[in-house]
């Protein structure tokens, strides 16, 4: 079973109904509620998303929204090494040094994002979603 760690726009997508990427993004969590893959995102994806989503939703829609998301996904771990990792990497954006040294840490097989660029330095195969359902 492939390990997809998702990065934090992925979730946003779905979770906020992003047209026309929740398309995309609603199909990687079918596959995940099928057991067809398993799904990993970040602590930092979840401290994302509810500040996010809280900008137009209820604490209550926000924390079902995120209990529905953790039935489907693994988390993965931001210790100090990931972080220590990140500080040292040649990522510009320590966000996305964060989210790569964490998909390290999981063993993800690929990491699914929409900003391919921001991985450059990925030592681990990145691809969109779409691209990802491409390949199969």
């Amino acid at each position: 079973m492939k390990r997809l760690f998702l990065d934090t726009n992925i979730v946003i997508d779905l979770l906020d109904k992003r047209m026309p990427f929740c398309k995309d993004a609603a199909k990687l969590f079918a596959e995940a509620y099928h057991k067809r893959v398993q799904l990993i995102i970040s602590p930092t994806t979840y401290a994302t998303a509810s500040y996010l989503l809280g900008r137009h939703n209820s604490l209550e829609e926000v924390r079902n929204l995120l209990a529905n998301l953790r039935r489907l996904t693994s988390v993965s771990t931001e210790d100090e090494h990931v972080v220590d990792n990140a500080i040292a990497s040649k990522f510009a954006d320590f966000e996305d040094a964060m989210q790569y040294y964490s998909a390290l840490n999981a063993k993800a097989d690929i990491i699914i994002t929409r900003n391919l660029k921001d991985f450059v330095e990925s030592q681990i195969p990145v691809m969109t979603a779409e691209d990802y359902f491409e390949s199969l």
